[in-house]
């Protein structure tokens, strides 16, 4: 399994909405949109997770596509640890 993260995504967009984009390309394990916590609007991004020749073909054809008048990006996802490690590495 490959995890995408797909940003710049409309507020609009649901978790449904977002496995349905994917779904054209196989089958989709997960797709969440990310929530913030406070306002409990969507915060413009989200994660989707499915079999890794898929996920790269998916992930070559929509990255900066239009979808919903925005152009998306869609990149490998990174986990979260190695994100915090190299915030800490610049000193923020």
């Amino acid at each position: 399994m490959k995890r995408l993260f797909v940003g710049n995504l409309p507020f609009t967009t649901t978790d449904d909405d977002l496995q349905k984009l994917f779904a054209s390309f196989g089958d989709v394990n997960s797709a969440r949109v990310i929530i913030d916590k406070q306002t409990g609007r969507s915060r413009g991004f989200g994660f989707v997770e499915m079999k890794a020749e898929l996920a790269s073909r998916a992930m070559s054809e929509l990255n900066d596509s239009d979808y919903g008048g925005r152009k998306i990006r869609v990149s490998e996802a990174h986990e979260r640890e190695q994100r915090e490690r190299s915030f800490s590495a610049r000193g923020n």
